[in-house]
C-alpha cells in the first residue's frame, strides 16, 4: 500500500506527480529544484538553488515523518557539471554530517525544468514510531 504525502508548507507539486509517496517504511521524494512556491527559480545560481531545494526536501520529509538524517539515497542532477559540481557540494555538505551522509549519485543532464541548475530527489527511511502513525 502507498500513501501520498502533501504539505502546503512546501513547493506545490505539478498535477502530474506528488511531493512524495510512502511505501514499505520508506518515503520516495519527487525531484526538487531551487524555486519558490510560485515556481520562480531562486536567484544566486546553483548554491542558492541547492539550498532552496534541500530546504524544500526537508519540509516534505518532515511531513512524511522522516528527515534529512534518514535519507538512504539521493540523486542529484546538474545542468552544468563542470561549473556547478563544486559549489553544489559546498552547500550539500551544510545539510549532512559525515555520520549521516547518504549514498548519492550526481549526473549531468542536458536540461532541467524551468531552466534550473540542479534538481535533487531522494529515498528516506521513516523511523519506526512514525510508520505506526500513518
Amino acid at each position: 500500500m502507498k500513501t501520498l504525502v502533501s504539505t502546503p508548507n512546501a513547493v506545490p507539486p505539478l498535477p502530474v506527480f506528488s511531493q512524495a509517496v510512502i511505501s514499505g517504511g520508506h518515503v520516495y521524494v519527487s525531484g526538487n529544484i531551487g524555486c519558490t512556491k510560485d515556481f520562480k527559480i531562486v536567484e544566486g545560481g546553483v548554491k542558492a538553488q541547492t539550498r532552496a531545494a534541500l530546504n524544500n526536501l526537508a519540509i516534505v520529509l518532515k511531513a512524511a515523518g522522516s528527515g534529512l538524517d534518514h535519507i538512504v539515497k539521493a540523486n542529484i542532477y546538474l545542468s552544468n557539471m563542470e561549473r556547478d559540481f563544486k559549489p553544489m557540494n559546498e552547500v550539500y555538505i551544510e545539510f549532512f554530517t559525515p555520520a549521516m551522509m547518504p549514498a548519492r549519485t550526481c549526473v549531468g543532464v542536458a536540461k532541467l525544468p524551468m531552466g534550473a541548475d540542479m534538481e535533487i530527489e531522494c529515498v528516506a527511511e521513516i523511523p519506526g514510531p512514525a510508520v505506526s502513525k500513518l
